[in-house]
């Protein structure tokens, strides 16, 4: 509780009060103003009081740290559910305690002392170091905050550390407790066990008719049926609404020639490549292929050129990318060479390997496409109009029904689904538009009752009313009997068994070889080597490691295994101390942590004897108050 108590530097303790006042802004108010109007103090410790506007910025900031633990904003109902409002009044009482003291002590700090430490934080110094009075001002006025509020709270801060320094700073952790962590830390063990299954309690005999109905009756809510709801939907889509029919030929047409583009495969072309290493060695290859003297491709071979190496793709034009290229290469016959190509990356010349002329899918091929996306287009446009016309409907009174027919919907009912979208049969029902969030909500709506629309991505809407609800039940047992028969067996071998590996603990605790035990149960002894304390074994698991430190040499434990329902039955067979294990060898960070957990106890154990000491008196009137600003 004491550890926000504890910084050493005055600047650990700045962030502290600034970030508390940071996230209490809106506590503060825009205008820089406190909260005003509350006559009563929430706690009084002796003679020092802690105001409203304190308590409200202190819960506020454990608030915020709360939601930043969950990710989530916490409302004030979960936070009165976590205990926050009693935590933060412990908190405070820890401070005015505190603050009482070194008012009895007379404590105080000078002013050349409280300058000093405000000006040693970074939060308020410029980009050369130095402290800087502007930085401090603007820092205050972010977060609403007067200079001789701030300056106040410091003080206080800096007056309670001086009690706290004196109480824990300096703490350590004694040679002998950190030598004994090191032995407790490094320790490793060896355990043998054996793995039972169900096959050594088996057959299990089924139970008569009145043991079976007795063990039901114990357990018939794991077996009751759920609420079903009936429900009625429409979805509206464009693909709902759209009606390719009424487009007509015309517009077809239309469509096709603005459009032509989106029918036609461009030309293309297959163009293999040679580059040079200089323009004059291209245009010897150039001549040489020119007369007749060699081909591209002995050219590409002369130069250590694959068949792979020469070719570039298969481009329309503009997707050449060098334009040098594209325009020579479409300048080409199939099989033509160029003359010598200025290209991005050198000289060159290209070949054209394969040319695929430009193809037009003629309009009666594309026309079904046409009219689809055409009214798609248009039932896109007019959706709202058609969601405005439901929705009028409804509110003229028409049932959903009415209303969907007027707008040509198609209504789909589902007869019967539970809330985790199955029937009563145990069948996944038909897939529901935004199925997750229409079954949460049909489950929080009134029968009959017209509901709000839920968003079915960026440009739909799901409309629903449930139209009957089938409460929850208990079932008979002639209605589950194979379930309850399964789960009877099963829960009967998992006894059994547990009973099994119980009866082979005794006898290994009584001093029986676990390798003599195994041999009557014809299965090997399963040994685990080097287990370390906190581990997770992928065959014991974390439990089984747990409990083989829990146990002594030659101690025995049954567990229950990471594969199903067997037992494992587990002894200890060798503990091994680590060696030259002391507290040099644990990490600096450990002996700090211990060291701060004592400081700690101090801390708790001051505060503890201070407030038995003094008078502490609790508002709780205030403390409503202030959480209703």
């Amino acid at each position: 509780m004491l550890t926000w108590l504890r910084g050493k530097s005055g600047s650990l303790m700045v962030k502290l009060l600034l970030g508390l006042l940071v996230i209490s802004f809106a506590v503060w108010g825009m205008s820089g103003q406190m909260l005003t109007g509350v006559g009563n103090h929430v706690l009084a410790v002796g003679e020092t009081r802690v105001q409203v506007n304190e308590y409200r910025l202190a819960y506020d900031r454990q608030l915020q740290l709360l939601s930043q633990q969950f990710g989530t904003r916490i409302s004030r109902e979960q936070a009165r559910a976590f205990g926050l409002e009693q935590q933060v009044l412990a908190q405070l009482v820890a401070g005015a305690v505190l603050d009482e003291q070194a008012r009895e002590m007379d404590l105080g700090l000078s002013r050349d002392r409280l300058a000093t430490l405000t000006a040693e934080d970074p939060a308020f110094r410029n980009a050369s170091g130095q402290f800087d009075r502007n930085q401090f001002e603007f820092v205050l006025r972010q977060v609403g905050m007067r200079p001789d509020d701030y300056l106040r709270n410091r003080e206080q801060l800096a007056i309670r550390q001086q009690i706290v320094d004196a109480v824990a700073d300096g703490m350590g952790v004694p040679d002998t407790f950190l030598n004994a962590v090191a032995l407790y830390r490094g320790e490793d063990r060896t355990a043998e066990y054996l793995v039972l299954d169900r096959s050594l309690v088996e057959p299990i005999a089924d139970p008569s008719d009145g043991e079976l109905r007795a063990w039901f009756d114990e357990n018939a809510a794991s077996f009751a049926a759920p609420e079903y709801r009936a429900l009625d939907y429409v979805k509206l889509e464009p693909e709902d609404i759209a009606d390719p029919a009424a487009i007509s030929d015309a517009q077809v047409a239309e469509f096709y020639e603005t459009h032509r583009s989106s029918f036609s495969q461009a030309e293309q072309r297959t163009i293999s490549q040679i580059v040079f290493a200089n323009e004059e060695a291209a245009q010897a290859a150039a001549a040489r292929i020119s007369s007749g003297e060699a081909t591209f491709d002995q050219i590409a071979t002369e130069l250590g050129r694959s068949t792979g190496d020469l070719t570039l793709g298969t481009f329309a034009r503009e997707d050449v990318p060098d334009p040098a290229i594209a325009e020579a290469a479409f300048a080409l016959e199939e099989g033509g060479v160029s003359d010598v190509v200025a290209g991005s990356f050198g000289s060159l010349l290209i070949r054209v390997d394969d040319i695929v002329p430009e193809s037009v899918r003629p309009v009666d091929e594309v026309s079904a496409e046409i009219r689809e996306e055409m009214a798609l287009d248009e039932a896109s446009r007019i959706l709202l109009d058609v969601y405005d016309g439901y929705e009028d409907a409804r509110a003229g009174g028409a049932t959903l029904r009415e209303a969907a027919a007027q707008q040509n919907l198609e209504v789909v009912s589902v007869p019967a689904v539970g809330a985790n979208g199955l029937d009563p049969e145990g069948n996944e029902v038909a897939a529901i538009p935004a199925g997750e969030e229409v079954l949460q909500s049909a489950f929080e709506a009134e029968p009959n009752m017209e509901n709000a629309p839920i968003a079915l991505g960026s440009s739909g809407y799901v409309f629903y009313e449930v139209t009957d609800v089938t409460p929850a039940r208990n079932r008979e047992l002639d209605e589950v009997r194979d379930e309850v028969l399964a789960e009877w067996r099963r829960q009967e071998g998992r006894r059994l068994l547990a009973e099994r590996a119980n009866e082979i603990a005794s006898r290994l605790e009584g001093g029986a070889a676990m390798s003599e035990v195994a041999a009557e149960l014809e299965m090997d002894v399963q040994t685990k080597r080097g287990l370390r304390r906190g581990a997770d074994d992928a065959d014991l698991g974390r439990e089984g490691v747990a409990t083989a430190f829990s146990i002594p040499v030659r101690g025995v434990e049954t567990i229950g295994s990471n594969e199903g329902d067997r037992q494992i039955v587990l002894q200890v067979s060798e503990v091994f101390a680590p060696a030259n294990a002391s507290g040099d060898t644990l990490p600096e960070n450990v002996a700090q942590t211990y060291a701060g957990g004592l400081g700690d106890d101090l801390l708790d154990q001051l505060v503890t004897r201070l407030q038995s000491q003094y008078s502490v008196t609790v508002n709780q009137s205030a403390v409503q108050q202030a959480l209703s600003f």
